[in-house]
């Protein structure tokens, strides 16, 4: 309809005080009364007999009483202009506020219906991870001809040779196949996403043996601690460091021999660390015990491992994690 384009559109679109019409009903009104009192002071200059205009103090009395009046009212015109602005421009802020508002909550709903979704999400994969301890995968019963063991189970005491057999059977430690290399990396690295079927497995072997189980969840903590501060280990991209480097640091080696293991060059990620060290306790026990491990765990990984085992366990998510708080801590130095 035409004269709906001349409306204000709605959500505070209101008409600007420059294009507010110049005369409204007060200036109509002030108007007028100014006509009235200009014909009022006509009349009155001309009914009234001629006097003597009393010299200076007598035009000045006359030009107050003709103009002060006049001045008055557009006085008050001009003031119920700008109150009129005023609250014209009160009433765009308020309608402004009120479409962020309606922006906000609007989102937040957006959120709410998203965050069922992604819990959901979460719950099946905080499942997959609960079964790692109970659920056994059953193609690693058979040993396999290319399967090379990581961690060989240590050999039990003497003592319990000269011992006799209890009827509760064979430990389920002695049943249970060597982890092999290729599980160990894949574990470290933490599966890809919930599809990852592989990591999974590798993760669930990994986890059913003791030493490696406890360097997994140290380094679970670990970067679990990061992530809050927004550090990720996919986001890191450390500097390649040889093979013969990681076995000289299995073997005990430390200083600046071995500097180029802590390859990691990101000053963002290495500050935030660094701070979260010094002011977190619980951040710098968590941190000391998954290098205590790694250093554990690596030792006895580094007498099966080939070059090309180290290369790639070097590259895992686990292993960059070490080089940070490697770097942090002052190992490399």
């Amino acid at each position: 309809m035409p004269q709906d384009r001349d409306r204000p559109e709605p959500l505070g679109l209101f008409l600007r005080s420059e294009d507010s019409p110049p005369f409204g009903p007060t200036e109509i009104v002030a108007t007028l009364l100014a006509l009235v009192w200009v014909v009022a002071v006509i009349a009155y200059a001309l009914i009234s007999p001629a006097t003597d205009g009393g010299g200076l103090l007598g035009v000045v009395m006359t030009l107050l009483v003709v103009f002060l009046p006049l001045a008055l009212i557009w006085a008050a015109v001009t003031t119920l202009r700008s109150v009129r602005v005023l609250r014209a421009e009160a009433a765009r802020l308020q309608a402004t506020v009120d479409a962020m508002r309606n922006a906000y909550l609007l989102s937040q709903q957006t959120q709410a219906a998203i965050k069922p979704v992604v819990e959901q999400k979460l719950d099946e994969v905080a499942g997959v991870l609960a079964t790692f301890q109970t659920r056994r995968d059953p193609g690693l019963t058979v040993p396999s001809a290319d399967r090379k063991a990581a961690l060989v189970p240590p050999v039990r005491a003497t003592v319990q040779d000269e011992q006799p057999a209890l009827a509760l059977g064979t430990p389920a430690e002695d049943l249970r196949a060597p982890l092999s290399v290729s599980d160990v990396i894949r574990a470290l690295n933490f599966p890809e996403n919930p599809d990852d079927r592989e990591g999974f497995r590798a993760l669930r072997a990994a986890l059913e043996d003791r030493n490696t189980a406890k360097l997994i969840r140290a380094a679970q903590d670990v970067l679990t601690l990061l992530s809050q501060e927004g550090i990720y280990m996919d986001d890191l991209r450390p500097d390649r460091a040889r093979p013969e480097l990681w076995r000289r640091f299995a073997q005990g080696e430390r200083g600046r021999t071995i500097a180029a293991l802590g390859g990691v060059r990101d000053r963002s990620s290495l500050a935030l660390t660094a701070a979260r060290m010094r002011e977190d306790t619980v951040f710098r026990d968590a941190a000391h015990h998954f290098l205590r491990s790694f250093d554990k765990t690596f030792q006895e990984f580094e007498k099966v491992a080939s070059d090309a085992d180290l290369a790639e366990i070097a590259d895992t998510r686990t292993a960059r994690a070490f080089m940070l708080f490697g770097r942090v801590t002052g190992i490399f130095d």
